[in-house]
């Protein structure tokens, strides 16, 4: 079996590791820091917003059960594609929407789909504004961030409640 991996972000990554956590095919989902200039970042410098670094997740898969275009549909069905800003209530640079690729199938991929999905007309006339970026260091988030809406299902429901799952139900119809 080859496996690949994927990055994706889109907000808070407690939010992005169970909609891909459920597929046949996914090995791992891993919730991490990745795009900036920090080594082996922690939360806090995160969040503070100097590192440079985006909040995403790290899939690894195996692309003879899902493809890496079935990963790029779901990871839309995640996000505001219209958002630059950040996800929802988490704003800020270490929130934007970015597909990190690791090869040119995978940015020929995504930037395919993000094509499509501008042609689509799902969001109006808005453009879409989900980065496309070469992946770059990752760096796993500290152990109490991993699997997070397993650990924690009451804090992660409030997390959802800000606003994600409306706008799910309202652009996506649960397409997911």
């Amino acid at each position: 079996m080859s496996l690949d991996t994927a990055i994706f972000a889109g907000g808070c990554f407690w939010c992005m590791v169970q909609p891909f956590d459920t597929y046949p095919g996914i090995k791992s989902v891993v919730s991490g820091y990745t795009g900036g200039q920090v080594p082996n970042p922690t939360y806090e410098e995160v969040c503070s917003g100097k590192t440079g670094h985006t909040e995403a997740v790290k899939i690894t898969f195996d692309p003879d059960v899902i493809s890496y275009d079935d990963l790029v549909t779901i990871y839309w069905h995640q996000t505001d594609p219209t958002d630059a800003m950040g996800q929802f209530q988490d704003r800020g640079d270490n929130y934007r929407p970015v597909i990190f690729v690791n090869s040119p199938q995978q940015r020929e991929i995504a930037e395919k789909s993000k094509a499509a999905l501008q042609a689509s007309g799902q969001f109006g006339n808005d453009k879409i504004v989900t980065q496309i970026e070469d992946a770059k260091p990752f760096y796993p988030a500290e152990d109490y961030h991993q699997d997070f809406y397993k650990k924690n299902p009451e804090r992660y429901a409030l997390q959802e409640a800000g606003g994600r799952e409306q706008f799910k139900q309202q652009h996506w119809n649960n397409k997911d």
